[in-house]
């Protein structure tokens, strides 16, 4: 068995084998798995409100930039895609590739190309793993920009990597409004993506 940490559970189970796309496959369906590092990770299916925050972003940017509706057009952006960089499978809550590098859409069950932007939204199970060894390998892959969404906190963190290194463009709370790049031809409300009653459809 390869060496596997549970997030959930807080557990490292280690033998001499580096963790493989197999076992990714292998691991529970109602888990996310992914191998960083030569460790397999494992977490369950994120909560409702991460879910929310999450869906809500991919709705605020998918109109625009993936249909050109009241927007620019010119990504393809999707939710939880099964990455393989180098050794590295990880699975960002949000990715998105600009179509003048991806001009065609995979049809494969994982892309090999690192997207130009990616998102993740925080949960205390994952938060450790997304800021530290997720996001050095977004840099060392030059994935050009890297948002961190917190729906406890309320609030979106926004990096560009300039010279190797993140450099922070902005963080917002609450209900700020989100005009942040490589998004920033549209403006929505930040509020829209956490779960209070007034957004929460009746």
């Amino acid at each position: 068995m390869a060496k596997e940490k549970d997030n959930a559970a807080n557990l490292l189970y280690e033998t001499s084998a580096p963790a493989t796309y197999q076992d990714v496959l292998d691991a529970p369906p109602h888990k996310v798995a992914e191998v960083v590092y030569g460790t397999l990770y494992t977490h369950p299916r994120p909560a409702m409100p991460h879910a929310w925050a999450s869906s809500g972003l991919g709705s605020k940017l998918g109109e625009p930039f993936n249909f050109r509706r009241d927007g620019p057009g010119g990504w393809w952006i999707v939710d939880e895609p099964e990455l393989h960089l180098g050794d590295d499978i990880v699975v960002p809550d949000l990715a998105g590739w600009r179509r003048e590098r991806m001009p065609e859409f995979p049809d494969a069950a994982y892309c090999a190309l690192a997207p130009d932007w990616a998102c993740e939204v925080l949960s205390p199970s994952t938060l450790a793993l997304d800021r530290g060894a997720k996001q050095t390998i977004c840099a060392r892959e030059k994935v050009r920009h890297l948002w961190f969404v917190d729906p406890d906190a309320r609030s979106l963190e926004a990096f560009e990597l300039l010279s190797g290194s993140w450099v922070p463009l902005s963080k917002l709370t609450g209900d700020a409004l989100v005009s942040l790049p490589p998004f920033d031809a549209v403006q929505f409300s930040l509020s829209d993506l956490w779960a209070t009653p007034a957004q929460t459809p009746r």
